[in-house]
């Protein structure tokens, strides 16, 4: 076992043991009044071992190795939308290297003003996925390729976007999610293959859309699912990342960008055009 997977194990622990505690606590009343104690103690080094998983997952770059010049590749998704939590912004783009997210990006459709629901304060308190032009949009494969991994089985949840349901996401059903793993953070996800030691990830997608099986042989365009809102998700969107490695809890993320387009900043939105996919016969 890897030192990134052991730390990436010991910290899915050390989350879940304040929970434990406390648990245990209040139905046999063992730890008495130092329960608290316990909590803060274990909160701590779940915080700590986060920042140690971080730094073991930076890219190469900040490790004093040479920097990997950006991947040029098709965009992964068709038509009008636009970016959030964007590299071009910031690295790492989701505040940690962990998983090999430093370049990761989220994307969501933006068909028209007005098309894609905005956050609301209190209400709606949730909404449903069909009300976010992304849900359902064909996502296709960045380049030739070889599907290395493919789960579509998980639920596509209603939306996050208000304020309790946000904090709901981030303090509860997020932390929930990292104990179980990165597969149940992904929900249905693809990881392909695109050669030279580098592999793309799709994260998100919609239950029972892959249109392909770890082994397959995909082509750049090629439709291979469509974008949903599984897994540790606010809405239906899109997060693709490059990594130097299949396993996301101990690859390392790898510098992209998108032919025509780059990388678009937060809020940017851009005009996608996919590789077009080779005629069969």
């Amino acid at each position: 076992m890897s030192a990134r997977k052991l730390t990436s194990w010991i910290f899915r622990c050390a989350l879940a043991v304040p929970f434990a505690l406390i648990a245990v606590d209040l139905w046999t009343g063992f730890l008495e009044g130092a329960r608290w104690w316990w909590f803060v103690l274990s909160t701590v080094l779940a915080v700590v071992l986060g920042r140690v998983l971080n730094r073991q997952s930076a890219p190469a770059a900040e490790q004093g190795a040479e920097a990997r010049e950006p991947v040029g590749i098709a965009a992964p998704v068709a038509g009008r939308w636009s970016a959030l939590n964007s590299p071009a912004d910031r690295t790492p783009s989701h505040g940690t290297h962990a998983y090999g997210q430093t370049y990761a990006i989220d994307v969501v459709a933006e068909p028209g003003q007005g098309a894609r629901p905005g956050p609301s304060l209190l209400w709606p308190l949730v909404r449903r996925n069909r009300a976010f032009p992304a849900f359902g949009a064909p996502l296709h494969a960045v380049a030739d390729a070889t599907v290395v991994r493919a789960t579509g089985t998980r639920r596509d949840h209603l939306s996050r976007t208000s304020l309790p349901a946000a904090l709901y996401l981030m303090l509860v059903e997020g932390t929930v999610r990292e104990m179980g793993g990165v597969g149940n953070l992904l929900g249905n996800h693809l990881v392909l293959d695109l050669g030279d030691g580098t592999h793309a990830a799709y994260a998100h997608l919609q239950r029972g859309s892959l249109t392909v099986r770890e082994g397959d042989r995909v082509h750049a365009g090629q439709v291979i699912a469509r974008c949903g809102n599984s897994g540790n998700s606010s809405e239906p969107h899109l997060h693709f990342q490059l990594m130097d490695g299949p396993d996301l809890e101990t690859a390392r993320g790898v510098p992209f960008t998108w032919h025509g387009i780059g990388v678009p900043r937060n809020g940017e939105t851009f005009e996608a055009s996919p590789a077009p996919a080779p005629r069969i016969g």
